[in-house]
């Protein structure tokens, strides 16, 4: 597999083309996703929940994420990774600098963070300035959990709409290189993506979006909670996990996934 960068993303938007990423945690994992073809890989915060087994995210910490990190780079040396910046530690420019740093130096090429223009634009210019490439987090943001009161759909009033485009917009032109869209109707999806230059990922936001993410656990029916209405179980549809990672693929590239039953209105 060559190298996958953000100009190659660039280039699959501009043609058209939808790409399929994973969550990915562990060396096994990384390799096996990789080795079936996919491009993209993302170490999240999810981890807490997934691997840690607390019930949010926000206990994850950046040494957690550092370490996760340089054992799925081992197992994905082609892949473009991203890697989440853990609840707090981007809440001031020196320490935003100094972890994202880290997460760099561990084996990511992105770094990912969640929040709208008001608290991170300022953020994502600075670390652009400073050639660490950003990807913002608009929708559902689950370090946000407490604020928002749950794991809720964003964006279905009209203002909010407007909110979450605006907050788009403005990412990208801060210099923010991706974005990742959790949780918003498919109508919304549809105008960020098409508004914006750079690819937008989504999870729970149509198939209009550039590209499709999923946690690995939800994807491969291995998770205990209740099964959020964007997931598709590829693994009970094929049997095989090898077989499961191409279907997800090719149904994400064939816009076939996520189908309307996936999505929301």
């Amino acid at each position: 597999m060559t190298l996958t960068t953000i100009s190659y993303l660039n280039q699959l938007k501009s043609d058209g083309c939808k790409f399929a990423a994973l969550t990915a945690y562990d060396f096994c994992f990384a390799r096996l996703f990789s080795n079936e073809g996919i491009q993209v890989l993302l170490i999240g915060d999810s981890l807490g929940m997934t691997i840690q087994g607390h019930d949010s995210t926000l206990p994850v910490t950046i040494k957690d994420m550092v370490y996760h990190i340089a054992a799925v780079r081992r197992g994905a040396p082609q892949a473009l990774i991203i890697a989440d910046m853990p609840f707090m530690s981007y809440a001031t420019l020196q320490k935003t600098f100094k972890n994202a740093a880290q997460l760099i130096q561990a084996g990511s090429n992105v770094v990912k963070l969640e929040g709208g223009a008001a608290f991170i634009v300022d953020t994502v210019r600075m670390l652009t300035e400073r050639a660490v490439p950003v990807c913002g987090h608009l929708g559902l943001t689950p370090q946000s959990v407490n604020i928002l009161g749950g794991y809720k759909i964003q964006g279905r009033s009209e203002a909010s709409a407007q909110r979450l485009l605006a907050d788009a917009q403005a990412l990208e032109a801060a210099g923010a290189k991706l974005l990742v869209l959790e949780c918003v109707p498919i109508s919304l999806a549809e105008c960020i993506t098409k508004s914006l230059s750079i690819p937008v990922i989504g999870i729970g936001a149509g198939n209009v979006t550039d590209g499709q993410i999923l946690v690995m656990h939800d994807a491969f029916g291995f998770t205990n909670h209740n099964t959020p209405k964007f997931v598709k179980n590829f693994l009970a549809e094929t049997g095989n996990i090898r077989t499961a990672i191409r279907q997800y693929i090719a149904e994400v590239k064939a816009e076939t996934y996520p189908a309307i039953q996936h999505s929301f209105e």
